[in-house]
């Protein structure tokens, strides 16, 4: 089994986390420059085996897109043409930049720790994996009842 990889993409910075090889637990991996991305991701592909691709997908409250949507769409298309064999599949991500916030706080990190915008961009992306495993596994309990 590979890993599965969710990314926070943003136009400055992109937040990447992986599971574990038996896709059990997220973990935060780093945090790329924007224009880096690609490099990375090709690297990465070449030395694990990923299985697939959660992507974070900005909605508003009323659950419409995002604006910032226009952004993503286009980065997942290129994800899709440079990666054929992975599937990509996109992930509400609401919230996740609070929940990174208060994250932050219960883990105890000062306040000028907390402002560091890279350490946000992991945690919301470890937050997108951990929502794309948890409805995986619902998705896999509905297919066995």
């Amino acid at each position: 089994m590979g890993r599965i990889m969710a990314i926070d993409y943003g136009r400055k910075r992109v937040g990447i986390a992986v599971t574990d090889e038996l896709q059990i637990i997220a973990n935060g991996l780093t945090t790329v420059a924007a224009h880096e991305i690609f490099t990375f991701l090709r690297s990465y592909v070449q030395q694990e085996k990923v299985d697939a691709i959660a992507v974070g997908e900005p909605k508003q409250m009323n659950n419409q897109p995002s604006e910032s949507l226009q952004f993503i769409i286009p980065f997942v298309n290129r994800l899709k043409k440079e990666f054929p064999g992975i599937p990509v599949e996109m992930v509400d991500e609401r919230f996740t930049s609070k929940m990174a916030f208060q994250t932050m706080i219960d883990a105890g990190l000062k306040k000028k720790d907390r402002q560091n915008k890279e350490l946000v961009d992991t945690i919301s992306a470890t937050i997108i994996l951990q929502s794309y495993l948890s409805q995986k596994s619902i998705r896999k309990n509905q297919e066995n009842s």
